[in-house]
Parts: structure tokens; C-alpha cells; sequence
């Protein structure tokens, strides 16, 4: 059923004079969180939205919270709402991570609109605390990849605003001055990082204790996603007919054999952030390899502005370089205080002109089939096989063993030294712990 109010015709037009202010706020406290209306003004209306803290440094530019707040404030001057940034850091919350005090958070109803990972998606929306969007204008615009990894039980439960695709960034430049070709498959890849080592390139591949799960997923899934029986192999999963540890086992093998001839350091991957640990190497070409998602190539601060020929392609799989979409999105809480004019927000800040807006200020791809943005050659490749609908999913709310946050603990395993058959095990004792539930 469509939610009887139509506003999203004229969002393109508020934008017109509006100026955004300053961002210095996006790290404010719990309690005092971000306000886009001016501090002076009165508001009854409003809406409580929680997210990640995204700036490491508070006087750095981040071009996705801006782009996040031009979407915001087009709702706001459309709606007469004024939302109210809470904001995740660290060090309020000491060890717990942003997912367990985002689920704390969904639990008690303390927010409307909640920015979340794959696996709190999935959690949330098995335990019917998100509300159903699939009412709103915005989800019938919505890619099939979207609606397949955020489907919670036949319900739309989050929508985001970018589709998040990882690939593997590569020094173009080194592949050329060694005649090496860019890889299709495992063995391919094998095959560079040998070439790379005989040519003094201690470690070919920059890893961190994040990332490394997008190869297993590559391998893992490239005949499942792209195959003709995705919806019966899902299925066979879910009743525990098949085991994911079938599908896995090549791609943690693969990671295996990159460890046994030193291709990753494993002791420094599982103690490096992301981008922070493996990022310098790559851009001081000590290291020809890493492994990032699609906004980092756009972001100077990541990989941005490298001084070499800098290529994304995908993870190789059986059927070629093969991209890894994880997904996140954006849900309203059941149970949230301000739910309709929440939802309202969100069906701005998802349209198709503020996810224009939000596209081409990030150079991203965008959930709606209707947002088309050009992006930079080095990204071509990887966008080239996402429009063939060539992918798997990192995430996917329809298989009930959650994906994404799981293979990358048991990554992490192998990393401290575990072998293949211990993770395997532990994969199958989490399958089988999901279906008694």
C-alpha cells in the first residue's frame, strides 16, 4: 500500500538558495547531536537520526557527510521537520562497536531513522523492529540488488544511498613495468603475485583485519549470484540442505595459499585498519595491491590522488573479475517516536533527485535505476561488470546465516593461524546454531 502524501515532487525545487552550513558539528556528543536548523530556531517537529561518526579528523572534509546533509536539509525545508544528528564515537562507547549500540539503540526506541550495517539490518528485521518501506515512492525505483540483500521476511526493511561496491585497487603502472596482466581468476592472481616477489616486491597485497573476506565472497558466490538458481541454492541454505562451508572452502583455501607464500603479511593484516594500515604502502608503490571499496578511489584522504595509473577491477572468481556488494541502508524503527514524519525524510533523502544530488557529489553508484553519474576511468572497470549485473553480494538479508560480519571474524581466524578445516567447522557449528532459532 503507498503512503497517501506525495511529497516528493517538488524536493528538486527547495533546493534553490539553500546554503549548508558548516560541518564542524558531525563528531558532537550523545546528547548534543548535529542540528541542520539553526540553533535559534524553534521547531515541533522533529526527528532523531543515528549514525557512524565519519570524520577520524574533525576538520577534514567529508564528502559523504556533506553529500548525506544536502539530502537532509532538502527534506527539512520540504517537510518543516528539523532532524537531529546522533552520532556514534568511540570513545563514548569504549568497546562496544557501532552495530551493538545501534541494535541497543533500535531495541529501546531511542531514535527514528537508523544508518545500519548488513548484519543489524538482518538482525533488526527478523525481530520485526523495522518498519516495512516498501510503501514508500522512492523503493519502486529501487536496483533488484538492493531489494535482494535488503529483504527481511517479504519486507523492504532499509534503503541506502549508495550501492557500496568493493574491488581491488592496483598500481597500473607496476602491472605494466613487470608485463603482468590484470587478473581474471585465483590462479591468474596467484600468478601476478608471483611475478611481483620474484621482482622484490616482498608482499604483493596490502591487507587489513577488514577486507579480506571480499575475496571468499568472489569465489564463494560468483556461480551462485550469477547462475540460474539463485532463489533454490538461497533456499537450499536456509533449510540447511546445503552448507555454506561447500561454497567457501575454495576461497579460504585461496587465502591460505596467499599466506603460505607470503603474498599477505597476516600478522600485520590482522591487527591493520582499514585504509590507515595497508594505504601509505600503496601510495608510496612499496605495494601494488589492495583491497578497498568504490568512495575510496573518489576521496583524497583515501586513495584519491595517487602519483601513478591507478585500475578497480573485481575479485577473481571462476567467472571472472568479480565485484563484492555489501549493503547497508537507512530504517525507521517500529516503535519510534516521530515514525511517520520519519518516514517522510527518508522518502526524501532516498528520491531519485536527492539521490541525484547525492551521486554526483560523491561520484557514486546509486540505488535507483533512474541515477546514471559518470565516474572516474579508474573506476570503469569495476562499473562496467556491475551493469552487466555481474556481482555477489557480501550481504544478503535473505539468508538467515548473517554474511558479511560473520566470514569476517572466521577470516580473522585464519589470519591468527587457524586452519581451513577449524574455520569450516566453525562455519558449519554457526549455520547449524542459526537454524535451531
Amino acid at each position: 500500500m503507498k503512503r497517501e502524501r506525495r511529497i516528493i515532487g517538488t524536493a528538486a525545487a527547495c533546493l534553490a538558495g539553500a546554503v549548508l552550513a558548516a560541518l564542524t558539528a558531525c563528531g558532537a556528543q550523545e546528547n548534543g547531536g548535529m542540528n541542520l536548523i539553526g540553533a535559534g530556531e524553534e521547531n515541533a517537529r522533529s526527528v532523531v537520526l543515528f549514525s557512524p561518526m565519519e570524520k577520524t579528523d574533525p576538520n577534514a572534509e567529508n564528502a559523504a557527510r556533506s553529500a548525506t546533509d544536502k539530502t537532509v536539509l532538502m527534506a527539512e525545508e520540504l517537510l518543516g521537520v528539523e532532524v537531529k544528528y546522533t552520532t556514534y564515537t568511540a570513545e563514548n562507547y569504549q568497546e562496544r562497536t557501532y552495530d551493538q549500540v545501534a541494535i541497543d539503540r533500535i531495541r529501546s526506541d531511542m531514535d527514528d531513522i537508523y544508518l545500519l550495517n548488513p548484519d543489524v539490518i538482518l538482525a533488526m528485521g527478523e525481530e520485526g523492529r523495522l518498519v516495512d518501506l516498501s510503501g514508500l515512492e522512492s523503493a519502486e525505483n529501487l536496483r533488484e540488488v538492493v531489494k535482494t540483500a535488503n529483504v527481511v521476511d517479504g519486507k523492504l526493511v532499509a534503503i541506502p544511498q549508495e550501492v557500496v561496491a568493493y574491488g581491488l585497487f592496483l598500481n597500473r603502472d607496476m602491472f605494466d613495468r613487470y608485463g603482468i596482466r590484470l587478473p581474471e581468476t585465483p590462479e591468474d592472481f596467484l600468478e601476478c603475485c608471483r611475478i611481483f616477489q620474484e621482482n622484490g616486491i616482498e608482499t604483493p597485497v596490502g591487507a587489513n583485519r577488514w577486507w579480506l573476506e571480499t575475496f571468499v565472497f568472489a569465489q564463494a558466490y560468483a556461480d551462485l549470484y550469477n547462475g540460474e538458481n539463485t532463489e533454490a541454492e538461497i533456499a537450499a541454505l536456509n533449510s540447511g540442505e546445503r552448507k555454506y562451508s561447500d561454497y567457501m572452502r575454495p576461497g579460504f583455501e585461496f587465502l591460505q595459499e596467499l599466506i603460505r607464500q607470503g603474498y599477505i603479511d597476516p600478522e600485520e593484516a590482522l591487527v591493520r585498519e582499514a585504509i590507515e594500515g595497508e594505504g601509505a604502502d600503496f601510495l608510496a608503490q612499496k605495494t601494488p595491491i589492495v583491497m578497498a571499496y568504490w568512495g575510496a578511489a573518489n576521496t583524497e584522504t583515501a586513495y584519491g590522488a595517487p602519483d601513478f595509473k591507478m585500475q578497480v577491477i573485481g575479485f577473481p572468481s571462476s567467472r571472472g573479475q568479480m565485484p563484492v556488494i555489501p549493503m547497508t541502508g537507512y530504517g525507521v524503527g517500529v516503535g519510534a517516536a516521530h515514525r511517520e514524519d520519519a518516514l517522510d525524510v527518508l522518502e526524501v533523502m532516498t528520491s531519485d533527485e536527492a539521490l541525484q544530488i547525492y551521486a554526483e557529489a560523491n561520484r557514486v553508484i546509486s540505488p535507483s535505476r533512474n541515477v546514471e553519474v559518470e565516474c572516474i576511468p579508474a573506476l570503469e572497470p569495476l562499473y562496467d561488470r556491475i551493469k552487466e549485473d555481474v556481482y555477489v553480494l557480501g550481504s544478503n538479508a535473505g539468508m538467515k546465516l548473517e554474511q558479511w560480519g560473520n566470514v569476517c571474524q572466521l577470516v580473522r581466524m585464519l589470519l591468527g593461524g587457524a586452519t581451513v578445516d577449524e574455520c569450516m567447522a566453525e562455519l558449519d557449528r554457526l549455520q547449524e546454531e542459526t537454524l535451531e532459532k
